[in-house]
């Protein structure tokens, strides 16, 4: 496969920063974007959906990834952690990166559902 770019997630609850009286639950994730195709992929733009435990859907969109645009190489990965706030202890989040390859073609990285959860809240 010529384009082949992997996306893994781990998340975390950042209980310092949360107020749970306030409804204010906020959530630490780590991403490891893998190139694991055969040409070099630069990460164009990110697309998140994050969804509360109400239902509630907010869009995130914008260009590159805490302010960088990553290149890789074949092989290589990027990593960064970044965060989301919501109004309640268990939510979701999924999206796709928009790359491009050096041979000008563009394409989709999706990012897998994953979850944010404050522990203990999920059975």
């Amino acid at each position: 496969m010529t384009h082949k770019v992997t996306v893994d997630v781990v998340s975390n609850y950042i209980e310092e920063q949360s107020l749970p009286e306030d409804l204010r639950f906020v959530f630490a994730y780590h991403i490891t974007i893998k190139n694991q195709g055969q040409q070099a992929a630069k990460l164009l733009s990110r697309h998140w959906i994050i969804t509360d435990g109400n239902e509630q859907v907010q869009e995130v969109k914008g260009p590159g990834v805490v302010g960088e645009t990553p290149l890789l190489q074949p092989g290589e990965s990027f990593q960064y952690s970044s965060g989301a706030i919501l109004n309640t202890m268990v939510g979701t989040m999924q999206g796709r990166y928009q790359m491009i390859s050096d041979d000008g073609t563009e394409f989709l990285a999706e990012i897998p559902p994953f979850t944010l959860a404050v522990p203990n809240q999920v059975h």
